[in-house]
């Protein structure tokens, strides 16, 4: 038992200097490389400063040069006019990635056509809004949302096409002011003479509405006047005056009422729509700082000493190749 233990214990003794041995071996060659590496530091500490402030230099005149601004318009289409509107925004981002400054200035209006790089629509979600107090819209999301994912249908191009407010986003290599893109944008969108046909039979529809609104509101205040002045008169002359549940004075006063909530509704309406796509609020010049934009003076400088350190460890590895071939 004691002979066949012995070599055992040998071979293990063996094994464990062998692993010894590598490990002490890999911190050799690392010890050994970061000497190097702290010696090609030093070699080139000149070189290697020159490049970390030329590429400071270079990133900050970068970052001067090449800035970006987002810039929002928030518009709601009137008159069933989504599909126009996205058709168009398509149109002047096509002619965008066209190049054709041509069209920007003379169709669109964008003076400074050149600074002006991307232009997208889209629709802000609000479920709530477009439900509102519509019943017919209510059903129509009820409908859709027994077949699937709400969230999806919700989100669906189709559906959300149908929203009140929509997002115009585009981006511009300068400062920018109303008059020089909001005003073009919203003035090339409008100019449609089909939906200012649209525009002016509505709007005179809405007014035809008010008018007898007010009319109907002007006989249910005579009724009212009537049956106050005959309860008045009942009541000074000691004599009774019996009110019968069953008259509908109670359904006349409602009436009013909904006809003055709707003739608030559609004053609201006249203001809105004046246009036939319609401004809400707009976000000029926010400095876009995604991705790369901006932050070039601190990219660079370790761009330039990565890629010299990479040529470096070319060149010191084609050298040790090449010696190795020539012995």
């Amino acid at each position: 038992m004691s002979t066949n233990s012995q070599p055992n214990n040998e071979n293990q003794e063996i094994d464990l200097s062998q692993i010894s041995k590598k490990f002490s071996g890999f911190f050799e060659k690392i010890a050994i490389k970061t000497f190097n590496g702290i010696l090609f530091i030093r070699r080139n500490s000149i070189t290697i400063a020159a490049l970390f402030i030329l590429g400071i230099v270079l990133g900050y005149f970068m970052d001067k040069s090449e800035k970006r601004y987002d810039n929002q318009i928030i518009v709601t289409p009137n008159f069933s006019t989504s599909d126009y509107l996205y058709s168009k925004i398509d149109l002047i981002n096509s002619k965008v990635n066209e190049e054709d400054t041509l069209f920007l200035k003379n169709v669109v209006g964008i003076k400074d056509a050149k600074k002006f790089t991307g232009i997208k629509i889209e629709p802000i979600t609000d479920i709530y809004t477009f439900i509102g107090g519509n019943p017919v819209n209510f059903e129509f999301v009820k409908l859709l949302a027994e077949g699937g994912d709400l969230k999806k249908i919700v989100d669906d191009k189709l559906t959300s096409k149908n929203y009140l407010y929509h997002n115009i986003s585009y981006i511009t290599t300068r400062p920018t002011d109303e008059k020089k893109t909001v005003k073009p944008i919203l003035d090339f969108l409008n100019n449609s003479e089909y939906y200012k046909k649209i525009q002016k039979e509505y709007i005179n529809n809405i007014k035809i509405k008010i008018v007898e609104n007010d009319s109907t509101i002007t006989q249910i205040n005579g009724v009212l006047n009537s049956f106050s002045s005959t309860l008045n008169g009942a009541q000074k002359s000691d004599k009774l005056v019996y009110y019968n549940d069953n008259t509908q004075l109670n359904e006349v006063i409602k009436t009013k009422n909904e006809l003055i909530l709707e003739q608030g509704v559609h004053k609201i309406e006249l203001l809105n729509l004046d246009k036939i796509i319609k401004e809400s609020s707009a976000t000029l010049n926010i400095k876009n700082t995604k991705g790369l934009n901006g932050k070039m003076k601190l990219v660079l400088p370790f761009l330039f000493v990565f890629i010299f350190f990479l040529f470096g460890f070319f060149r010191s590895y084609y050298k040790n190749q090449l010696a190795k071939t020539q012995k």
